[in-house]
């Protein structure tokens, strides 16, 4: 099969056309840098998520972002004006609106051909993969794989789900030695060792793990990784450093009632070290992320422990996560899914983490507050809410009234700030007059 250069590749997109590219270790940032090169575009629109490098593509005044899931890159672009729009939906569901939208253009990153043709998908498997074969088996359509000799070779679960293409499906293949985006390992402060103490009491032996991106998910599996105890399973997002040293200090067994054996993940992301070791590694397998989250096969793990983060929680247990303020911060991801999930796992816990204050310029402002900010949007419902955890403790909520529940919360807000939150819980509506 011939290898085009980045720009070849590039050349293929007309002056209008559209182009699906997957959520951030998918992405092949050779030929992103080269369409950026571009100047010629009447309307391009570009369906992504979490972008993990500054492509010059993106401001382009002809040139639109649709993004399922904002990090720093994007909202960068988006408050310097340019055209990023966010599409809200969960991870699970963009697997749908993938097909839906049947974009003529999918571009993917993967490893280089093995002997037998195939092409793994490495780190990430998300949303995309199924609309990948698609548009290989579609002649009207174009496929484009950027193979960097630097990524993992890592494996799905076949005949079902090989996390892999084949050349022969492939349009246009691009040869690239660039290295994957690392993700700095960041170490713990001591407000998210804190709280990871607080977690770790909901983490029995042999519990099926998932965790997300962060300084308390690290703080949390330190924490697992150095304590007596294990059996764990992990049925995961995303694979994470943090994951990797379960593995590599014997905690993970993966007895969890559900793909036993293996941790399952549908990405990866983070330090140099995970992808080494990630390469051909057979204890860890990708699949679609309809597989992997799944409300209804997230239950079938056994003693599910769900750990992710919010940016602010309201006396009614109402989570954001994803937009305060009236401004996008990140997406829904696969909150709510894991949170319904490990609701009906047997013995599972769902547990919302977060600092209990939040930086604003010189000021630090309560994240448990009496009731959101005008402009935030619900990420997670409060009928769906287990437990919250600051540094100052766990509050329990399923099963709890809504007075109990607000008194819970205050209990775990900065000491600073809860008598306000006391004196406005009679204001609030659905509380009692007499909930303080």
């Amino acid at each position: 099969m011939k290898i085009h250069s980045p720009d070849e590749a590039a050349a293929c997109l007309r002056p209008r056309d559209e182009i699906a590219i997957p959520l951030g270790p998918g992405q092949p940032a050779d030929f992103l840098h080269a369409l950026g090169a571009r100047d010629d575009f009447e309307e391009l629109v570009v369906f992504g998520a979490l972008l993990l490098d500054f492509y010059p593509l993106f401001t382009r005044p002809s040139v639109r972002l649709r993004s399922g899931f904002f990090g720093p890159i994007e909202r960068a672009l988006a408050a310097a004006g340019h055209a990023v729009e966010f599409v809200p939906a969960d991870f699970r569901r963009f697997a749908h609106i993938a097909h839906d939208l049947c974009p003529r253009v999918m571009a993917t990153t993967a490893s280089p051909p093995d002997a037998d043709g195939n092409l793994s998908l490495s780190l990430h498997a998300g949303a995309t993969v199924e609309e990948l074969h698609r548009c290989g088996r579609d002649p009207e359509r174009l496929l484009v794989v950027e193979a960097s000799s630097r990524l993992p070779r890592t494996l799905g679960l076949p005949p079902e789900h090989t996390h892999s293409l084949h050349v022969d499906e492939v349009d246009i293949l691009i040869e690239s030695d660039r290295e994957p985006f690392a993700l700095p390992a960041a170490k713990p402060s001591g407000v998210e060792r804190a709280i990871a103490e607080y977690v770790g009491a909901y983490v029995h032996d042999g519990a099926t793990l998932q965790t997300g991106i962060g300084g308390i998910p690290n703080a949390v599996v330190g924490l697992l990784a150095e304590r007596s105890g294990g059996d764990y399973g992990i049925h995961s997002e995303m694979f994470t450093d943090g994951l990797m040293q379960l593995h590599q200090a014997g905690k993970v067994s993966n007895r969890k009632g559900l793909h036993d054996g293996i941790s399952i993940c549908t990405f990866a992301l983070g330090t140099p070290a995970l992808y080494e070791w990630l390469d051909g590694q057979e204890a860890v397998r990708f699949l679609p992320v309809d597989r992997v989250n799944t409300p209804d096969l997230i239950a079938r793990n056994r003693q599910l422990v769900s750990i992710n983060g919010a940016l602010s929680v309201d006396l009614a247990g109402q989570v954001v996560a994803d937009a305060i303020g009236g401004a996008q911060y990140s997406g829904i991801g696969g909150h709510e899914d894991f949170i319904s999930g490990a609701a009906f796992s047997a013995e599972g816990r769902s547990l919302v983490c977060l600092p209990s204050l939040a930086r604003a310029g010189e000021q630090r402002l309560s994240r448990i507050v009496s009731s959101l900010p005008r402009g935030s949007l619900v990420t997670t419902p409060r009928h769906q809410v287990d437990v919250v955890v600051t540094e100052h403790g766990a509050a329990e909520l399923a099963g709890r009234s809504d007075g109990e529940r607000a008194e819970a919360l205050i209990e775990i807000a900065d000491p600073r700030v809860r008598d306000a939150l006391r004196r406005r819980v009679d204001t609030l509506p659905l509380l009692p007059a007499d909930a303080a």
